[in-house]
């Protein structure tokens, strides 16, 4: 039994051998870069793993606690520094106590958010060595005045080597009711 089991194991290895093939090139531009004849070149990076899951579950904290109305929770989430780029072209940058005031003054502007996510998932860029979450989903936000409004996000988080986000990126289109069918 044991050399049956040797010749099997000896097949399957044998069998799985691949030949030795030359290194792709990978220079930006070329065919393996692009992956085939593309018309464009990132100019960022198109070299992507899937990242690291525990970068999920932190911007799924912070958009919690933005619809609980309470972002200094989870304060210890950020960077020193950070960067916040917003949908209406705001930016806020500097140190997290100062951005994290002016976007919980923003967010006291609201009487409720309810925030819905279609997508979420970590990405690392392995030649820039950068760890992303990238988070599709829907806002609903009530102001004060009693005015809802509808949004559909789209979010790119950085994290820096300390696993803290320290840059975000936001854009939005406002959700408009299908046509109506004839």
């Amino acid at each position: 039994m044991q050399k049956i089991l040797i010749a099997a194991m000896a097949v399957v290895l044998f069998s799985c051998h691949a030949e030795d093939k030359k290194p792709a090139d990978t220079t930006p531009g070329s065919k393996t870069e692009t992956a085939g004849n593309l018309p464009y070149t990132a100019t960022y990076s198109s070299k992507f793993e899937m990242g690291d899951p525990k970068h999920v579950e932190t911007i799924m904290k912070l958009w919690k606690s933005w619809d609980d109305g309470d972002i200094s929770k989870d304060s210890s989430l950020f960077a020193d520094t950070i960067y916040i780029y917003s949908r209406d072209g705001s930016k806020a940058e500097g140190p997290k106590d100062s951005v994290n005031a002016g976007a919980q003054a923003y967010r006291n502007m609201f009487s409720s958010v309810k925030s819905t996510i279609h997508a979420i998932f970590p990405v690392k860029s392995t030649d820039k060595n950068e760890s992303w979450v990238c988070v599709w989903g829907t806002e609903v936000s009530t102001d004060k005045q009693g005015k809802t409004d509808s949004v559909g996000l789209q979010e790119a988080w950085r994290f820096n080597k300390n696993g803290k986000v320290d840059l975000m990126y936001q854009h939005a289109k406002p959700l408009v009711p299908p046509p109506a069918s004839k």
